[in-house]
Formats: C-alpha cells, structure tokens, sequence
C-alpha cells in the first residue's frame, strides 16, 4: 500500500492519518495519432501525480493522489470515434462535488493536475473562489517544463508528439504500437495552417476540430522520441512539483495565504 494514494489505501489508515492536500488529476479518452493509446492522458496525469505524490510524501508532506478523472472536454474531437466528451459545464460540476467531498473530510487545499489541453479550469477556479472553503490551485503539468523543453526535446508538443510519445515509451510501452519494423506506426502529426493570417499568428483564436486540423489527431512530430527524454522530464517535474506539494502541505492556511506576509 501507497498510502499517499487514496486507491490504494485503506479506512483503517485514513480514519488515524489525516491529509493536508488532495491532488486531483484530470485526463481524457481521445486518440492520440495511430500510434499511443486512448489513455494517454489518464496514464500521464495518473503517473505524474503518483510520481509527485511520492515526492512530497518522501520529504513528510501529509498529500493524498484521488484517482484520475477518465474523461475530458473533446468538442474539438468528435468526428473521431470513442473520444468521449464531457462538456465544460458538466465536468466542472462534477470536480465541484469532488471538491466538496475533500472539504468535507478535512482537505482545505486542492489541486487540480490536469493531463489534456481541452479541460479550461482556469474559470472554474474564478467560479469557485468565494464559494467554498477551500484554496484551489491548477497545475497543467507539461507547462511547467516550458523553460527547459527545448533542452530536453528537439520537437514543440502540442498533442502526441515527441513528448507524450517518450512518456509512452517510458512509463507505458506496451501500449506504443509500432510497425512490423520496429519504427512508431505514427504519421508525422502535420497540421493545416488557417486561410486567416490572424488565427495563424495567434492574435485570433478559435477552437479547432482536429479531423480538419490534422490527419490522425496528432499534433507535433513523434518520431523523435525516447524513453530517455521523459525520464529526464519526469526528473524536473518531481523537482519542481513534489517540492511545491510539500510546501503546500506544511503552509498554515491563514493571514495572507497563499501569498507572503509582506508586500
């Protein structure tokens, strides 16, 4: 038993051990290319968490990992088959009631690790601001290795590129489909560009439906891709993640928390 992680443990730990801090992981069921699985971001946001999870708990920080959420925001994905789509609305109740759930046992700090770029938490954390009695936090976890990705990856990510795919080579390659040859049964995640210079630039957005996007759902070039590299990657997440969970884990929640006592 992990008993950092809530799956796995047991009432008769929990009723004598209270938590600090709950992390909940937010994923998805899409395709990602031909080639990673429908899971890709229910594994990651899962491996990450247990990974950072493990992190604070080594330095005595009280964290607990809920299990994953399966199922993500995918308008953008309909048109391919089994992306299983929970509007913005219906998923935000739902990680409310979760919210609420945490409260009720003690936990007044919550953080959201979302794993899929469809989930928009950031107004949920708005909407809920004054109307609970708990400090939400949101951690989109593949933005916090923005400064050092390019020293570890040669490719930008955007969906089952070069980064998801070493993830999957490194934490679930059985699940990496390969050809008879042993090369990633992938396409080279091309995507079309707007006719609207504006969109192009970015100084316009909208949402994008991925069968027009792109060919196979992937975004970002996988084949240069390493096990390696997610290792490497993980090693920073762990750093940078676990540290902050154990800092949250020990913060009184009180005075001008979350922020420093000074201006």
């Amino acid at each position: 038993m992990r008993p950092y992680v809530l799956a796995e443990t047991n009432y008769g730990y929990t009723k004598t051990n209270q938590y600090d801090v709950a992390v909940l992981p937010l994923g998805a069921t899409e395709p990602h290319n031909l080639h990673l699985p429908y899971g890709t971001d229910l594994f990651e946001g899962t491996i990450v968490g247990e990974h950072i999870v493990a992190e604070a708990h080594r330095r005595g920080g009280r964290v607990v990992l809920l299990p994953t959420i399966p199922f993500g925001t995918e308008t953008n994905m309909q048109e391919f088959p089994l992306a299983i789509n929970v509007n913005p609305s219906t998923l935000f109740a739902f990680i409310t009631d979760v919210i609420h759930s945490c409260i009720k046992s003690g936990i007044h700090k919550i953080v959201l690790l979302n794993s899929h770029g469809g989930n928009e938490m950031k107004p949920l954390l708005r909407e809920l601001a004054d109307k609970v009695d708990a400090s939400l936090f949101l951690c989109n976890w593949y933005r916090v290795i923005a400064d050092v990705e390019s020293q570890i990856f040669e490719h930008r990510e955007d969906h089952a590129g070069e980064m998801e795919t070493s993830f999957g080579l490194a934490y679930f390659p059985q699940f990496v489909a390969r050809n008879a040859n042993g090369t990633l049964a992938a396409d080279n995640g091309s995507t079309a560009p707007s006719q609207f210079e504006a969109i192009n630039k970015g100084w316009v957005s909208i949402t994008r439906p991925w069968h027009l996007l792109t060919t196979n759902s992937g975004s970002g070039y996988p084949h240069a891709a390493s096990a390696d590299k997610a290792k490497r990657m993980m090693d920073v997440l762990v750093e940078r993640l676990g540290g902050f969970l154990y800092d949250l884990s020990i913060a009184p929640r009180e005075g001008r928390f979350p922020f420093a006592d000074h201006l």
